[in-house]
C-alpha cells in the first residue's frame, strides 16, 4: 500500500504532524495522501491520562519564560515553538470546536477538564483534513532505499506493508508503556544513523529511604540503577505519609551534601513517593544523580516564609499557651505535643511527622514532661529542614516523560528532518528534549509534530 506521507505513532506529536501535513497539502493544491499508523486500538492514549485526566495541554508563556522550563536542547525546539506558539495552539483547538480555559501558572486546559475532548478534537480534525488513521497497526521494521520516490518501506506485525515518500516517526519514549510507548522509534533512528542520548525517566516519584518495603536483593533496581517499582508495598512510615499534600513549601535537593536545586510550591506524598509539582520538578536531577552513583538527600522547609529565630519564638509561645491552658491539665506530654503540632502543620500529617521526627526526650533518655529550649529548637529545625535520604525512584511504568533520546546533532531544527535520510522526520518525546511539568512537554510535542508535518508536505510538493 502506498501513501505519500506516513506517520508512525498517534500521540500528541503524531496527530499534529498528520494535521500539519494534510493542511499543507490542501493549501498547496496538490494530490497526496497522509496515513497515520497507531499500534494501539485508539490514538493518543497518553493524552487521555495527562494531568490526571484534565489535560494541561500547553502553557501560555512567551519563549523566554517557556524555554527556561526546557531541561535539554531548547534550541531544537525554538523554530517549532515559533511556528506553533501556545497562543496558536489554543486558537487551533478553539477553531476546531474545543473550548479552553487558562488557569494559575498560565496553564491551559479544555474547558470541560476532560482530556478525551482534546483527543476527540485532534482526531476529528485529522480525519476532516483527509488523514487516514489506521489503528492496531504495530510497525516492526522500516527499510530505507533511495531507488524510487517511495523510499521508505514500513512493515507491520499483521503482515501489512506500506511504502511512502515521506516518513515521520512520532513513537514517543518509554514512559507509560501501557499507552503504547515502548521505545520502538529509537531502534529505527539508530538504523538511520542517529545517535541516542542516554534515556532515563523524568517527572516521576522519588522514593525516600524507608518509604517502601524493599527486599535487600531488589535495592538498586534490576533494569536501571535506583529503580523502585511503583507496585512495591509501602512501609509503615509510607502508609502514614501517603495521601498527604503540602502547600507552599520549599524542597531542596542535595547531591553528596551539596545543594543542587531548590523549588517552592506544592508537593504530594503518594503510593510512589514524593510527587506533586515540585516533587516532579526535582525528579530529573534526582534520577540522573542516582543513576550516576551520587547520593541524594532532600529537605522540606514547611515554613519557608518564617526564619528559624522567629519560628523558634513562635513554638515556645505556643507551648506556653498550651501548657497554661486549663484544658491541658490532665493531658500528658504526648497529647500536648500533638496539639502543638496541630497549630503548626496539617492535622493529617502529625502522625507521619512524629514517626519521622520522634518526640524529643531528655538527655538521659527518659520521657520529658516539658518542652525545653533544646526541644523547641529541635522542632523548629525539623520543620525548617525535614530531611529524607532518597533511596530511588519510580521508573518508566509511571514517569510522565522520558529524558534523553535522539541527539539534536542529527536533526535540522527548522524542519525536524533527519540530516542522514532525506524525507525522514522525527518529533515529540523521542527527541532529546524534555521539560518541566505544566504543559511544556505537550506543547513541545504539538509544535515539533506540526512542523514535521508541514515540512514533510512541503517536501512532497517540491517533488
Amino acid at each position: 500500500m502506498k501513501s505519500d506521507i506516513i506517520i508512525i505513532g498517534g500521540g500528541a506529536s503524531g496527530l499534529m504532524a498528520a494535521i500539519g501535513a494534510a493542511e499543507t497539502i490542501f493549501k498547496n493544491g496538490i494530490t497526496a495522501s497522509v496515513t497515520l499508523l497507531e499500534k494501539m486500538p485508539r490514538p493518543a492514549r497518553k493524552i487521555m491520562i495527562s494531568g490526571k485526566g484534565r489535560c494541561n495541554f500547553t502553557n501560555l508563556k512567551d519563549w523566554n519564560d517557556f524555554s527556561a522550563h526546557i531541561r535539554s536542547n531548547m534550541n531544537l525546539v525554538r523554530p517549532a515553538f515559533y511556528n506553533l506558539t501556545p497562543e496558536k495552539m489554543i486558537r487551533f483547538l478553539n477553531e476546531n470546536g474545543l473550548e479552553t480555559v487558562v488557569e494559575r501558572g498560565d496553564r491551559a486546559f479544555p474547558a470541560s477538564h476532560s482530556s478525551f475532548d482534546v483527543v476527540d478534537t485532534l482526531v476529528r480534525t485529522a480525519l476532516r483534513n483527509g488523514v487516514r488513521i489506521e489503528t492496531e497497526r504495530e510497525v516492526t521494521d522500516i527499510a530505507f532505499t533511495e531507488s524510487s520516490k517511495y523510499k521508505f518501506t514500513i512493515n507491520c506485525k499483521d503482515g501489512t506493508s506500506y511504502e511512502s515518500a515521506g516518513l515521520i516517526i512520532a513513537t514517543g519514549g518509554l514512559s507509560y508503556p501501557g499507552t503504547g510507548s515502548t521505545g520502538d522509534g529509537y531502534r529505527w533512528a539508530e538504523e538511520a544513523g542517529h545517535k541516542i542520548k542516554p534515556l532515563f525517566p523524568s517527572l516521576t516519584a522519588i522514593v525516600p529511604k524507608g518509604y517502601k518495603t524493599i527486599p535487600e536483593n531488589m535495592i538498586g533496581g534490576k533494569d536501571i540503577k535506583g529503580h523502585i517499582d511503583r507496585s512495591t508495598p509501602l512501609s509503615e512510615n509510607g502508609e502514614y505519609l501517603c495521601g498527604i499534600q503540602l502547600k507552599n513549601v520549599t524542597l531542596t535537593v542535595y547531591n553528596d551534601g551539596n545543594e543542587i536545586q531548590n523549588e517552592f510550591g506544592d508537593l504530594d506524598f503518594t503510593d510512589g513517593g514524593i510527587e506533586g509539582p515540585i516533587g516532579f520538578e526535582v525528579s530529573r536531577n534526582c534520577v540522573k544523580t542516582i543513576i550516576n552513583g551520587g547520593k541524594i538527600c532532600v529537605s522540606i522547609d514547611m515554613k519557608p516564609a518564617v526564619c528559624m529565630e522567629v519560628l523558634t519564638e513562635r513554638i515556645s509561645a505556643l507551648w506556653k499557651e498550651i501548657s497554661n491552658d486549663s484544658r491541658s491539665a490532665r493531658l500528658n506530654f504526648k497529647e500536648k505535643y500533638r496539639i502543638l503540632l496541630g497549630k503548626l502543620i496539617p492535622w493529617d500529617l502529625i502522625t507521619g511527622f512524629i514517626k519521622c521526627n520522634p518526640i524529643p526526650v531528655s538527655k538521659s533518655g527518659n520521657k520529658i514532661k516539658d518542652l525545653n529550649a533544646a526541644g523547641v529548637s529541635g522542632l523548629a529545625a525539623a520543620l525548617k529542614g525535614w530531611k529524607f535520604d532518597i533511596e530511588g525512584f519510580v521508573g518508566y511504568e509511571r514517569s510522565v516523560v522520558t529524558a534523553g533520546g535522539i541527539s539534536p546533532d542529527g536533526i535540522i531544527a527548522k524542519t525536524m528532518e533527519s540530516k542522514f535520510k532525506k524525507g525522514l522526520y522525527f518529533c515529540g518525546e523521542i527527541l532529546d528534549t524534555d521539560s518541566d511539568t505544566g504543559g511544556y512537554n505537550l506543547q513541545t510535542a504539538f509544535s515539533t509534530g506540526y512542523l514535521a508535518g508541514i515540512s514533510a508536505a512541503k517536501n512532497i510538493a517540491k517533488d
